[in-house]
């Protein structure tokens, strides 16, 4: 029971994250100027499809979520070479946001730093939260006089 419960605090939470982080992506593509904006806001959207893929597979490793999130910024960017996702944004123009329209070398780099950062981001807060709720645990146990045992069914 408590893994289930474990599995939909993390999906709830990582939901607010990403909606928190799209927030932030699209105020900092439209109201930041510059290239390290620029940078930021590419980081930002690798980081928006480790959280939402974490939301789709709550279980899966941190590392195969943070290269899968890799992986699918730098194909979106590579795919701008082919000049179809520019063919998009003419016809449909909120598409630009999410493929882009012209390839840039140094995104990938951002995409790789937005990776690395949300992989330790959410091994951090994750292992803070475990320690939080297993000491939250120790001490209601403790008051209420009950141990848990390895052979005991969970």
């Amino acid at each position: 029971m408590t893994l289930v419960k474990t599995t939909k605090s993390r999906r709830l939470a990582l939901s607010f994250a990403a909606t928190d982080v799209i927030i932030l992506g699209l105020v900092i593509h439209f109201f930041v100027p510059g290239d390290v904006a620029s940078l930021i806001a590419d980081a930002l959207y690798t980081v928006m499809v480790y959280l939402v893929l974490a939301v789709i597979l709550p279980r899966a490793k941190r590392a195969w979520l943070a290269l899968a999130a890799f992986a699918i910024s730098a194909l979106i960017e590579l795919a701008q070479l082919t000049g179809v996702p520019e063919q998009l944004a003419v016809s449909f123009p909120p598409s630009r946001l999410v493929f882009g329209t012209t390839f840039s070398a140094l995104d990938l780099v951002a995409y790789a730093v937005g990776a690395v950062a949300v992989y330790y981001a959410d091994t951090i807060i994750s292992a803070r939260l475990s320690a939080r709720s297993s000491a939250s645990d120790s001490a209601s146990d403790s008051a209420s006089g009950a141990q848990w045992r390895p052979t005991q069914p969970e």
